[in-house]
């Protein structure tokens, strides 16, 4: 597994306790992904913690409630795009969501150790609500399901011409195969060589790299094919000599200064950021490009199971916050789908006016 990148969570590096239980999930081989996400929440907080003069290891429901604030009126990019669900800023609320898990489990590990007597997080124990199955309890902050944004199919086109207009020629692989893979940004940057199946033009995804462990097979067309056959061309003049490079990352840096080693997260977020700027797109990331893939694959009439299976998602519900169709494409297939009861429905109408003509 990678080291730590410790120069990302300055705040987590400098407290001995937070540095130990960031050291402690990797310890016990959280995913790479999830080890950034906590440390980075975790680095968030005690930033807030020490702007505010708060002593972190004995902070209170109050000092929560005060870091809950400023992430929902923290000024974000995205977020206060005219376009977006949240145009009064504020961090999304699934990575506010997110944020306090993070904090809440560093606080249940300061009580495993000592520090602490109880967890200011908590877990639901704020507000009562009546459900459907009696009283239940809610937790600290409520949760939304904001699907995800999605380009038209105007934004998408004008997307990829800027792609194959203006970017190199792996940057042009890595946008189809994500698109055709459904890929997630890990999975993408994980991909090795071996992974691979050109004849049959497919690709392992491995349970290593993949979420929730869970591997799976995707499959990538013939245009993604055809870039992928002119670059591995191209890759050869990347590798470095030495052995077993020819099976090593699939991805690699074409810069000077890392020409030949495997290319970064963060150089492929801003790759994508770069060409979403030049499209006027500010909401286009790294993830649209499952989005919209499982998006498409529901207005081809792929059945659910057979979205969920090549998206490696064990939940259905999972499945169902990818898929946005539009009122026209959902009208389209209502309609088909009940066109035989329309047509009965019809069918009554007309002999009932036959037989009223028939009474007067």
């Amino acid at each position: 597994m990678n080291d730590i990148r410790w120069n990302l969570y300055p705040h987590v590096a400098a407290s001995n306790h937070a540095r130990a239980w960031v050291e402690m999930q990797k310890k016990l081989l959280r995913a790479p992904n999830t080890i950034d996400a906590y440390a980075r929440g975790l680095d968030d907080f005690l930033s807030l913690c020490q702007r505010l003069g708060i002593d972190v290891e004995s902070a209170t429901k109050a000092d929560i409630a005060s870091y809950v604030e400023d992430m929902a009126h923290r000024p974000h990019a995205k977020l206060s795009h005219p376009h977006s669900a949240h145009p009064s800023g504020g961090l999304a609320n699934r990575t506010i969501h997110l944020r306090l898990t993070a904090i809440r489990l560093f606080y249940d590990f300061l009580i495993e150790v000592g520090l602490r007597d109880s967890n200011p997080v908590g877990r639901g124990r704020y507000t009562r609500a009546t459900g459907f199955h009696g009283t239940r309890e809610r937790g600290l902050v409520p949760r939304f399901e904001q699907p995800p944004w999605i380009p038209s199919d105007e934004q998408w086109i004008t997307f990829l011409d800027l792609v194959l207009r203006e970017e190199p020629l792996r940057n042009q692989l890595m946008v189809f195969i994500s698109y055709d893979g459904e890929l997630r940004r890990s999975e993408l940057l994980s991909l090795n060589l071996s992974d691979v199946d050109f004849p049959h033009q497919k690709i392992t995804i491995r349970p290593e790299v993949a979420k929730n462990r869970s591997g799976r097979v995707v499959f990538y067309g013939d245009a993604t094919s055809d870039l992928l056959c002119l670059y591995m061309r191209h890759r050869q003049s990347l590798l470095a000599v030495h052995s077993g490079a020819r099976l090593g990352p699939l991805f690699l840096s074409e810069s000077y200064r890392n020409r030949g080693q495997p290319l970064t997260f963060e150089m492929w977020n801003k790759i994508v950021q770069s060409i979403a700027r030049r499209a006027s797109l500010p909401l286009f990331s790294t993830h649209t490009f499952r989005h919209l893939r499982l998006t498409d694959l529901a207005r081809c009439k792929l059945e659910l199971y057979e979205i969920a299976l090549t998206a490696g998602h064990k939940n259905f519900k999972t499945t169902l916050q990818y898929i946005q169709l539009s009122s026209t494409e959902l009208g389209q297939r209502l309609r088909l789908a009940t066109k035989h009861i329309d047509e009965r429905n019809k069918l009554m109408l007309e002999r009932m006016r036959i037989e009223d003509d028939n009474s007067k």
